[in-house]
């Protein structure tokens, strides 16, 4: 085989890679694994905290969890696999997600699997920029920023995560002058995403442009987190709670509830949990 041909063959695998992205964080694969009896992959970290997720809403843990995709019942997670022997993970021997992980830090993380674009037709965005709203400080993006990258990342202990996307947050949004009046509002919002995508890209990985709009969303919406989460579930079909708090540049209108990609957790869950 020549380099030419090594080298097209190096691209192909590549590509093959980057159109297969794990169907849990929507990267490449780390530390490939398998459910034992569907064999549907996924990033090894990625599968194990999805189980946990599952396994905190039953008392005691399960011993087998469906899969995400066919919903096909498993008991362990394969993984290590090096051409003749592999590692099993069961699932009744994970770990349960600690007390912090409430059932809004579970409805934060379901959301991550819907389709984007869930305010789209409710929360006016370019508004936002057109008005120069964005100059507005947000007396609840530090808590709605700290509850979201804790459901992302399934960790506690997020605060220098929270305090660095702030900063960069702040920056941006605190920058009044002549410059910025001077772009138009277009040019500011993207200015804004790739500046929040360059800071969140180091801890969240594959999510951070559904990170980024979604942080957009929250923004645009001038709600409190509240309110903000009514209005979410509510276009998404979950519940259809009465709409409380502070808004701005929020239309009411007719929906189809958006169907999640994955079967976050079982048919018979409570979905407001």
């Amino acid at each position: 085989m020549d380099q030419d041909e090594a080298k097209s063959n190096e691209n192909h695998s590549s590509s093959s890679r980057d159109s297969n992205p794990c169907p849990i964080c929507l990267g490449p694969f780390l530390q490939e694994s398998y459910l034992d009896s569907c064999f549907h992959k996924f990033c090894y970290s990625c599968i194990l905290n999805w189980t946990k997720v599952v396994a905190g809403k039953h008392s005691p843990a399960p011993s087998s969890v469906k899969c995400p995709l066919c919903k096909t019942e498993n008991l362990s997670i394969i993984y290590g696999y090096d051409g003749s022997s592999f590692q099993r993970q069961y699932i009744n021997d994970s770990f349960e997600l600690s007390s912090f992980f409430s059932k809004a830090h579970k409805y934060r993380l379901k959301c991550y699997y819907t389709e984007p674009g869930i305010l789209s037709n409710v929360v006016n965005i370019l508004r936002y920029w057109k008005s120069r709203k964005y100059l507005q400080p947000n007396r609840w993006l530090q808590s709605w920023l700290r509850r979201e990258i804790q459901a992302l990342l399934q960790e506690e202990d997020v605060e220098i995560i929270v305090h660095h996307i702030l900063g960069v947050v702040d920056s941006f949004l605190r920058r009044g002058d002549q410059s910025h009046q001077m772009r138009t509002p277009e040019t500011k919002q993207v200015e804004f995403k790739n500046l929040v995508s360059d800071a969140a890209r180091p801890f969240l990985a594959a999510r951070t442009e559904r990170f980024v709009n979604e942080l957009e969303l929250f923004l645009a919406s001038g709600l409190n987190i509240e309110a903000y989460d009514e209005v979410y579930m509510q276009q998404l079909g979950w519940n259809t709670p009465r709409l409380t708090g502070e808004g701005a540049d929020v239309e009411h209108s007719e929906h189809t509830p958006i169907v999640p990609y994955l079967y976050i957790f079982d048919d018979d869950s409570d979905e407001t949990d």
